[in-house]
């Protein structure tokens, strides 16, 4: 089977090769794939087992590998159960990524896993979450302040990894016992970070898309309230505060082009002085370069929207003694527009709407059809013989009522009579 699709302008080739199975944030891109000989360097493989965990392993048996192949590695004790995600020469570059020093201990790849380790490693896999619910009632019964967030078993069953959040040092030696007499594996407690246990579990953010420590992120770098007073965002702890109750990681992202955006915006402390009055700063656009000034310092009040360039202006003519007349430049008046939003511009519920009107549009012609139907058969022509015996007695009938109507003997017009009264017996 090949595995290069030709590219449409023909200049040259795309390997699928360096597409691997997509595991979030650990996902690697092997842009050497395509390399002559590339393949065949397989002393170093890059080895992925739950979640975030992945290891590299020498490959002393010269087995054959590739992406997805299921593999036993030499574990301690035992053996563990992984997928391998990357092979040739871009694994001593990301071990180098990792800061794998070179005198560390590399571990063995024992085999392809037999269908006898894979159901050893199905049947370990089972029993993770009534672990994990289990060892969070022990803790609690030892009354240890932390929190057992996920537990991991080895692919032979013989060692169970717990990760753990405490915001102090926890003394958990007595839990181990515990959990070792309890599960009858070996103990290895590994404490993470909130950011790290909402990257484990996942979730969707308030923008809609997954979040970001459960899909690229590996680094988390630490988040201050400073990036949000950059960017002029109200400090309001529930919408700064992502699922992890930390400061959202995507503060940081567009802190450094707001810092360079305020460096072309005048400081808040400076006054504009005109022929009016005092202007003192109340907001600003950074992105958009405007700054709004109040005629009163503590609170809004005859506000003016100005750019940012004519702002300096003022100023400089304050420095030379200068007043202008007002804040607003006549000569270039500057233009207010606001850019149209598509999504302002129709309902959301437009599609409903449409289709209500449609099937009232539907209803109104089915009984203008019903009733023009009706009119019709009502209106059909009847035999010559028939119609002028019933025009003559309109006609008879015409005078006579316009009489009874002169004369006042229309029985509508008559007011009501007693009727007399019968006696009975």
């Amino acid at each position: 089977m090949d595995n290069h699709f030709k590219l449409k302008n023909g200049s040259g080739f795309l390997s699928c090769k360096g597409c691997g199975r997509q595991d979030k944030q650990l996902n690697t891109y092997d842009w050497l794939a395509d390399i002559p000989g590339n393949a065949d360097e397989q002393e170093i493989v890059e080895v992925q087992f739950k979640n975030t965990r992945k290891g590299y392993f020498k490959n002393s048996n010269k087995l054959k590998l590739e992406k997805g192949d299921i593999v036993a590695v030499e574990a301690s004790p035992g053996h563990d159960i992984g997928t391998v995600t990357l092979t040739g020469r871009l694994v001593p570059l990301q071990m180098k990524k990792a800061n794998l020093k070179p005198d560390v201990e590399i571990k063995r790849i024992y085999r392809k896993a037999k269908p006898v380790d894979i159901d050893k490693y199905n049947e370990a896999k089972a029993k993770e979450h009534d672990t994990m619910i289990r060892s969070r009632q022990i803790a609690l019964n030892l009354d240890l302040n932390m929190k057992i967030g996920d537990v991991e078993y080895q692919g032979d069953g013989n060692k169970a990894i717990f990760y753990y959040i405490a915001d102090e040092r926890v003394d958990f030696r007595q839990l181990i016992k515990v959990l070792a007499e309890t599960f009858r594996v070996r103990i290895e407690m590994k404490q993470i970070g909130a950011r790290q246990e909402a990257g484990r579990i996942g979730g969707i953010g308030p923008c809609g898309r997954e979040l970001c420590c459960a899909t690229w992120m590996t680094n988390f770098v630490s988040v201050s309230t400073s990036a949000a007073r950059y960017q002029d965002i109200s400090l309001n702890p529930q919408k700064l505060a992502g699922q992890c109750a930390k400061l959202k990681c995507c503060l940081n992202y567009e802190v450094d082009a707001y810092v360079e955006s305020q460096k072309r915006l005048p400081s808040k402390e400076i006054t504009l002085e005109t022929t009016e009055g005092t202007f003192y700063f109340f907001k600003a656009d950074i992105l958009k370069g405007l700054i709004t000034y109040s005629s009163d310092k503590n609170f809004i009040a005859n506000a003016v929207t100005i750019p940012a360039r004519r702002a300096f202006e003022i100023i400089n003519q304050n420095k030379r003694g200068e007043k202008p007349e007002s804040l607003i430049d006549n000569n270039n008046k500057m233009d207010t527009r606001r850019p149209i939003d598509l999504v302002e511009q129709e309902s959301l519920t437009r599609f409903d709407k449409k289709k209500q009107n449609s099937r009232k549009k539907k209803k109104k012609q089915n009984t203008k059809e019903g009733v023009a139907t009706v009119n019709a058969s009502v209106r059909e022509p009847q035999p010559q013989e028939n119609k002028a015996p019933n025009r003559n007695k309109h006609r008879n009938r015409r005078p006579n009522e316009s009489r009874d109507k002169q004369s006042g003997n229309n029985p509508k017009n008559k007011p009501n009579e007693k009727q007399p009264e019968t006696a009975t017996n």
